[in-house]
C-alpha cells in the first residue's frame, strides 16, 4: 500500500505503508541512532512526535519483549528507508513491522530519509502527515497539521498510582522518583544500587513525597515542552527546598531550572541520538551520551547564585547538567541509563546513592 508523507512547509514524501494504516499528524523529528528502534519507539519522552530513523536499515534484528522502555510504543509514527522483512537475532520474539500493526503505529518506508532530515535541520522540526489516502486536499491537510501542537502529554505518560519497585539484594536507599515519562532502565539502574524506588505519578503533591521518609527524590525524563507544566514546576520548587539529595535527569533538569528562576527554550532541532558528545567540566572529560530533547536550558537565564552549568555539548556548547549551589543536588540533560558508551555516564547514579547514603552530606 502507497502512503504519503506530508510536511508543514508543504514538502512531500512518497512510500510504501508500514505498521498501522490510519492518517497520523504529529511533530516530526529525527533520531541519529544506529541501532535501539524499539527503546526509540517505547521512550515516553516521543509522546506526540514521529520519528525519522536516519540510519538506512531498521529492524533487522527484530523485536522482544525485554527492550521495551515502557509498558507500549509512545511514538506516534515511523519512517524509515528500509524495514527489514524479517529480524535475525538470537533474541528476536517477533518482526518490527508486525510490532507496529499491533499498536497502530502509522509507518512509512522507502523514503528518501537523508534528504528528510536535512530539511528538518536546515528548517527545523516541524508538523506532518503520514496518510495512506490516494486522494486527499492538500489545504486541509495542511490546515489540520498546522493546528497541531505537542499538548498534555506528561498527563498521558505517567503512571495514574504510585508503584513499588524493590531493591536487587540489600535495601540501601530508598527513592522517590518523580514519573514525567520514566524509562524502565532509568529505575533498574537505581535497583541495582540497592535503591528501593516508589514511582510517584508526575502531579503527586510534594508534601506527600516529603512524608514518604525518602532518602533522595529523582526527576524522570519526559516528553513536551517544560514551561507547559506550571503545576508540576510549583512541587519541584517545594522538593528543591526541602534539601533532600535530588538528581534530575531530561525533562526532570528542566523543571527544576524553571521551578530555580531560568528559562528554558525551544531547539531548532533537538538532540535525538546515541552519539552526543558532552563534556563533563568538573572532571576535563568527554563522554559519549544518548539523547533524546527538543528543548534545553538556556545558560545566561541560570542564576549564578543557585546553580552552575557543569556539563556542556561539544558539538553545540549547549547546557547539559547543572550543578546546584544547594548541598547534593544535580541535574543532567541526557540520559546516563542508555548506556551508549556504553556505561560511560552511569557514575551520576552511583554519585546519587552515594549523596543519600551519606545522609546529604557532601
Amino acid at each position: 500500500m502507497r502512503a504519503t508523507l506530508i510536511l508543514e512547509n508543504g514538502a512531500v514524501f512518497r512510500g510504501e505503508s508500514i505498521g498501522g494504516t490510519a492518517d497520523r499528524v504529529c511533530e516530526m523529528v529525527f533520531n541519529t541512532s544506529m541501532t535501539g528502534y524499539q527503546e526509540i519507539l517505547t521512550d515516553p519522552s516521543y509522546a506526540g512526535q514521529g520519528v525519522v530513523m536516519t540510519y538506512p536499515l531498521i529492524g533487522n534484528y527484530g523485536v522482544n519483549s525485554a527492550d521495551n522502555e515502557s509498558g507500549r510504543p509512545w511514538a506516534e509514527a515511523f519512517v524509515v528507508r528500509h524495514l527489514a522483512e524479517r529480524g535475525s537475532n538470537f533474541r528476536r520474539e517477533g518482526d518490527l513491522n508486525d510490532y507496529l500493526r499491533q499498536y497502530h503505529i502509522t509507518g512509512i518506508q522507502n523514503v528518501d530519509t537523508r534528504a528528510l532530515t536535512r530539511l528538518l535541520r536546515s528548517q527545523g522540526t516541524m508538523n506532518g502527515m503520514i496518510t495512506c489516502a490516494e486522494d486527499f486536499s492538500m489545504q486541509a491537510v495542511l490546515e489540520t497539521i498546522h493546528a497541531y501542537r505537542v499538548s498534555g502529554t506528561v498527563e498521558r505518560v505517567s503512571r495514574k498510582e504510585a508503584e513499588f519497585c524493590p531493591a536487587e539484594g540489600e535495601t540501601l536507599c530508598r527513592v522517590a522518583l518523580m514519573d514525567y515519562g520514566v524509562k524502565a532502565n532509568m529505575i533498574r539502574c537505581l535497583q541495582r544500587r540497592g535503591c528501593a524506588v516508589t514511582v510517584f505519578p508526575a502531579h503527586t503533591p510534594a508534601a506527600t513525597v516529603l512524608a514518604g521518609g525518602f532518602d533522595g527524590v529523582m526527576l524522570s525524563n519526559g516528553p513536551g515542552d517544560p514551561a507547559d507544566n506550571q503545576d508540576i514546576i510549583r512541587e519541584v520548587k517545594k522538593l528543591y527546598d526541602a534539601e533532600l539529595p535530588l538528581f534530575a535527569v531530561c525533562l526532570g533538569h528542566q523543571l527544576l531550572a524553571l521551578a530555580t528562576g531560568a528559562r528554558t527554550r525551544k531547539m531548532r532541532f533537538g538532540h535525538r541520538g546515541g552519539n552526543h558528545p558532552v563534556k563533563d567540566l568538573a572532571r576535563g572529560r568527554v563522554f559519549i551520551t544518548s539523547q533524546n530533547h527538543g528543548y534545553a536550558v538556556v545558560a545566561d537565564s541560570v542564576d549564578p547564585a543557585v546553580a552552575r552549568v557543569s556539563h556542556s555539548n561539544v558539538n553545540d556548547g549547549g547546557v547539559e547538567g547543572l550543578e546546584y549551589l544547594r548541598n547534593n543536588c544535580f541535574t543532567v540533560q541526557f540520559h546516563p541509563e542508555a548506556s551508549p558508551g556504553p556505561m560511560d555516564t552511569e557514575y551520576l547514579f552511583d554519585r546519587f546513592v552515594a549523596s543519600m547514603q551519606k545522609g546529604g552530606a557532601q
